[in-house]
């Protein structure tokens, strides 16, 4: 059997060879599902890759993890990319309903990333492993945003200088766009 990917609130991003999810009944979607309504309509550990871009600040998205875990196979990953606390999209969105910083995932995962604070104290019945640093963007395509370059250069070096970021002004002074990461099970 072969790698089986799953794009979940997949929008306009139709994503060849991967089952693509959204509420909406629009031509992209494979599936059409609410995420909220669990279960999701899959089985035990079916997907090797699941892409969750722009989905979990809408949602109440602990108890979707936790289904996200459950249709995951052990070893698969999950690349989740959402709005950073500071950034102006949060207030733009009147559909965001959740906050995330560098440390929101840690509530998830077993102690073994680096920087992990939390542990999986939270959740313990399901776990993830943080599998490499998380990623923070910051906006640049514009010119007076030369700096954010040097800045996202900087705050990605370590866990340490991201919590730095987040701890001090600098993150209310140059605010972050998005944090990417991804989970393994």
């Amino acid at each position: 059997m072969g790698t089986k990917k799953l794009n979940l609130g997949c929008g306009n991003v139709h994503k060849e060879g991967w089952v693509n999810l959204d509420i909406a009944p629009i031509p992209e979607a494979d599936v059409v599902h609410d995420i909220e309504k669990l279960p999701l309509p899959f089985s035990d550990a079916e997907f090797n890759e699941i892409v969750c871009h722009d989905i979990l600040e809408h949602i109440d998205y602990p108890k979707v993890l936790k289904d996200l875990h459950r249709i995951l196979a052990q070893g698969g990953t999950i690349h989740i990319r959402v709005p950073h606390f500071t950034s102006k999209n949060n207030a733009i969105d009147p559909t965001h309903k959740r906050l995330f910083s560098v440390e929101t995932f840690d509530f998830f995962c077993d102690g073994k990333t680096e920087g992990n604070r939390a542990g999986r104290y939270m959740y313990p019945d399901f776990v993830f492993t943080i599998t490499k640093t998380p990623y923070f963007t910051f906006e640049h395509s514009r010119k007076f945003f030369w700096y954010n370059k040097l800045l996202e250069h900087w705050v990605n070096k370590s866990r340490n200088n991201q919590q730095m970021y987040e701890s001090t002004g600098l993150s209310r002074l140059f605010p972050a766009q998005n944090i990417e990461i991804t989970l393994t099970k």
